[in-house]
């Protein structure tokens, strides 16, 4: 009986540890304006990153990760899961009025039952971290916050509800990994997710606690100072026997600021693009995974990624659950976190305010119906004239999503700014009821729904040819799309139309 006692522990214990190593610890760090050019181990000429690189070399590298290239519309990709024109966040002030429902990223986390927190930028977003499944938080406002700037004005920032100010002799990018490993030590003995947005490295820069007194390249300093914190964060969970359970993600939150893209070069090359522009490295932006004994070693991907992607992998990697009644664009790359094929995309598709585009493995087709050949990227972009199979390819897709069709951007056109007329609106639709529905709708239907209730402001329950094609970013497509949804020819688009793309009988 002692024998059968001992092996039947011994068993318990094998299969806790075997589930315990199926549901890693996740810790997603994000850097704020960091593109593929500032990280040697993406062949940066100016910058080096030792620790990072290190993460790279005992992980797998992913050369073709895309997000929107602004922060606030990248944010709610990773957050929600779903493309803009679905959640409304094309532009960096809408981001800040999406629903509070479509943040995601930390519930299906404490759905799984994980210990959450969120660590660092937060404004662009809705509400507080607190009120979007993160048990603890600490939180600052705006972008690019190290130090007080102005004597006599300290900075602000939110730990757990609690106000704060920051102290003069105190250095935020010091204060959120403190604040880390506290909550780690807390919860070691959990499963636990850190969302880490970090300061580093989005301007305006200030020394850094290892700058050189008078320096004169403060963002080699603070990549330097981050990299830095990311071998802290990698030494501090060795030392707590947490690491070979830990999955890590390292990435960008967009490209490379305009202040800084010019030396942000690989192989003595400048990249296309930049923050805020829908050229390559506007939104290609360096990831890495590292999860000790799953994740390929030195491996580099070439698997095309965007960030949609993460939701749908966090939550088959920890059994979380999401809402059965939302269409979630992402797809799960959990095969490749543990060293499987598993099935890679044919296409990402990215978007800022009524520009996107949808890209494959070598091309490029946008909302203006622009080709462009990509077998240069990141360095160049070709635009190819006339017919092609992969604009035939590409437009499919396109339609498929119709991305004009969806919630209407409601910014100036930069992605950006709000164009304040139009933001208003966007917040009064947001807060109206959804019309009820007689019938029992598919998720997509019901999402076509929200659409075309956001789009009838004057609750008419029809929308004319003229107002539609207005309100819409591309106005001669939108009117064939009109003329397809009116099918009985009345001059009108009713909210069944709309919803059935013109297939609705009577």
């Amino acid at each position: 009986m002692k024998r059968l006692l001992t092996l039947f522990t011994a068993l318990v214990v094998f299969f806790g540890q075997s589930h315990a190593a199926d549901k890693p610890n996740v810790i997603f760090i994000l850097a704020d304006d960091l593109g593929i050019g500032n990280l040697s181990c993406y062949g940066s000429d100016n910058y080096k990153t030792p620790h990072i690189d290190k993460l790279a070399a005992e992980g797998t590298r992913f050369t073709q990760c895309f997000t929107a290239a602004l922060c606030g519309p990248s944010r709610a990709m990773i957050m929600t899961g779903r493309y803009a024109f679905r959640n409304g966040s094309s532009n960096q002030d809408a981001c800040t009025v999406m629903p509070n429902k479509e943040l995601q990223l930390g519930r299906v986390f404490q759905s799984a039952g994980y210990k959450t927190s969120s660590i660092g930028k937060w404004g662009q977003l809705p509400g507080e971290p607190d009120e979007a499944g993160f048990d603890d938080y600490l939180r600052f406002n705006g972008s690019g916050v190290y130090r007080n700037k102005k004597e006599g004005k300290s900075e602000e920032y939110l730990v757990n509800s609690k106000e704060m100010k920051l102290g003069d002799d105190e250095y935020m990018p010091d204060l959120m990994h403190e604040h880390m490993m506290k909550f780690i030590k807390k919860h070691k003995d959990a499963s636990f997710f850190v969302y880490y947005p970090m300061s580093s490295v989005h301007g305006d820069l200030l020394p850094t606690p290892d700058s050189a007194s008078g320096s004169t390249d403060l963002m080699a300093d603070n990549i330097t100072y981050m990299d830095k914190l990311v071998g802290k964060l990698v030494s501090e969970l060795e030392a707590l026997k947490l690491r070979d359970n830990t999955l890590i993600i390292f990435m960008g939150d967009n490209g490379t600021g305009k202040g800084q893209s010019e030396r942000a070069t690989i192989g003595g090359k400048a990249l296309s693009g930049m923050k805020g522009t829908m050229l390559e490295c506007g939104g290609l932006v360096p990831m890495i995974a590292n999860w000790p004994g799953k994740t390929p070693a030195g491996k580099v991907s070439a698997d095309l990624i965007d960030s949609t992607d993460f939701l749908a992998t966090f939550a088959e990697l920890t059994g979380g659950t999401l809402p059965k009644d939302t269409i979630f664009d992402g797809h799960s790359i959990a095969p490749q976190l543990r060293g499987e094929p598993g099935t890679p995309r044919e296409w990402v598709y990215n978007q800022l305010a009524a520009m996107w585009y949808v890209r494959d493995a070598k091309w490029k087709l946008n909302e203006k119906n622009e080709l462009f050949d990509m077998s240069d990227a990141p360095f160049t972009e070709k635009l190819v004239a006339g017919d092609h199979p992969a604009r035939t390819k590409l437009a499919a897709v396109l339609a498929k999503l119709d991305p004009a069709g969806g919630i209407p951007d409601s910014g100036d056109g930069t992605g950006r700014h709000a164009n304040k007329d139009k933001k208003k609106k966007v917040e009064e639709s947001m807060k109206k009821p959804e019309a009820p529905s007689t019938t029992t709708m598919s998720a997509e239907d019901a999402e076509r729904a929200a659409k075309f209730d956001k789009l009838d402001e004057d609750k008419l329950g029809k929308l004319t040819r003229d107002y539609y094609t207005t309100h819409q970013s591309d106005a001669a497509a939108a009117g064939n799309r009109f003329d397809k949804y009116d099918t009985d020819k009345d001059g009108f688009v009713s909210r069944d139309e709309y919803i059935t793309k013109g297939k609705v009988t009577k």
